[in-house]
């Protein structure tokens, strides 16, 4: 297969996989109409599966060039099959070959333009990547004007979230709490929430400091694992 343009094949098989129907959904499901957060976007209509299924097939033997072709690419499922190998290539790979998928994920970043490429991979590359390093990069997004580099910002915490740090993620979200835009409060809320579901105490103790500042999308989903009553004391104030 050396000799094979894989990301030839790869788009091939994305084709073979295309539905226009679905298509037309993921324009509106995925906001791609002017003035949209996800304006101009391009979908073929494969479902993740079917992407995760092609990703899998390939990824180890894509190399990094091909890859980043496919990163690049103007069809939104082409670009996130790429992350979800790049994924799975990070996952395998050793400290070197890490921080050349670290370094072309970051050189690609305007690649990673909508809620759910940021949400397949801020964690598992950028996250893992930094986690026994310093994280300045992270709060350097934050304070961007980007808003997809704002949530790689959070979301990149949630793997050190699941290595049980939290720091990071609380100091993110006092930053994020005022942004005016419904995808970051449903980020930080998410991570929130994934914070009090390993430690309750340290996820309400921060949401004392601050619920009553939060926009109420944020707090709904940082409340949402919580029992009936507790909710209830926080949503009312």
């Amino acid at each position: 297969m050396n000799k094979i343009n894989l990301s030839q094949v790869i788009i091939a098989a994305l084709n073979e996989q295309a539905c226009a129907e679905k298509a037309q959904h993921h324009l509106r499901f995925f906001k791609t109409a002017p003035g949209e957060y996800g304006e101009g976007d391009k979908f073929i209509g494969v479902n993740v599966p079917d992407q995760r299924k092609i990703a899998k097939k390939y990824f180890r033997e894509i190399n990094l060039n091909e890859l980043e072709v496919l990163l690049t690419n103007e069809i939104h499922e082409c670009r996130s099959t790429a992350l979800f190998m790049l994924c799975y290539k990070f996952d395998k790979a050793g400290e070197a070959e890490r921080t050349l998928m670290a370094d072309l994920y970051l050189n690609n970043l305007s690649f990673v333009n909508n809620w759910d490429l940021v949400d397949a991979s801020a964690a598992n590359i950028l996250g893992c990547y930094l986690m026994d390093k310093k994280r300045d990069l992270l709060y350097d997004f934050v304070q961007s004007n980007d808003l997809w580099k704002q949530r790689i910002a959070i979301i990149a915490t949630f793997y050190f979230i699941r290595c049980g740090e939290f720091v990071d993620t609380f100091k993110i979200s006092e930053m994020l709490l005022h942004h005016p835009h419904d995808l970051i409060h449903k980020a930080v809320g998410w991570m929130l929430r994934e914070v009090g579901n390993r430690d309750k105490e340290a996820e309400i103790n921060f949401l004392l400091k601050h619920y009553r500042q939060m926009p109420r999308t944020m707090l709904r989903y940082a409340i949402e694992k919580f029992d009936e009553g507790l909710r209830r004391q926080f949503l009312k104030g």
